[in-house]
């Protein structure tokens, strides 16, 4: 069942109840990285695991993306900055408990590269909340899991 979540903005990302914030670094140009996140939006499906189908709608103002576990959301984008910030939040989604959700990635050059940093912002009743912070470990896995195959992929 479809369900509409809250219609957060950016600033969602620094203040939502349930904030997972995790960091990279990887050898890709901000630009590159940027244009991969904003630009390149089916082939997350190739470098982000979780991911089984992605694509952006009225002409990338929205995104539709389906996770391999069934979980679909259709999101907003927030903040295209090239090659600062890319940032999103969930419209409509399956996915039970969530009253809010926006993704935010921040791109600082480093060293010649790219330090990536996301932020997972959410709200949802206290068992949601709770189940989100112990999954921590593996949702930061999936990050860096993922921002190394994008890392692969842009350096071939």
């Amino acid at each position: 069942m479809e369900r509409h979540l809250a219609p957060a903005g950016l600033e969602f990302a620094e203040t939502a109840p349930v904030r997972l914030v995790f960091a990279r670094e990887i050898s890709p140009s901000p630009e590159a990285v940027f244009h991969a996140l904003a630009h390149e939006v089916p082939g997350w499906a190739e470098w982000f695991g979780q991911v089984k189908r992605a694509r952006a709608l009225d002409g990338g103002a929205r995104r539709e993306v389906r996770l391999t576990g069934g979980t679909r959301f259709e999101e907003t984008i927030l903040a295209a900055t090239s090659p600062e910030v890319y940032a999103y939040r969930v419209d409509t989604t399956n996915a039970p408990l969530l009253r809010a959700l926006v993704e935010e990635w921040r791109l600082f050059p480093s060293g010649g590269g790219t330090r990536v940093r996301w932020t997972f912002a959410c709200d949802g009743p206290l068992a949601l909340r709770a189940v989100l912070k112990g999954a921590r470990p593996l949702i930061g896995r999936a990050f860096r899991d993922a921002v190394g195959e994008l890392e692969r992929r842009l350096v071939r």
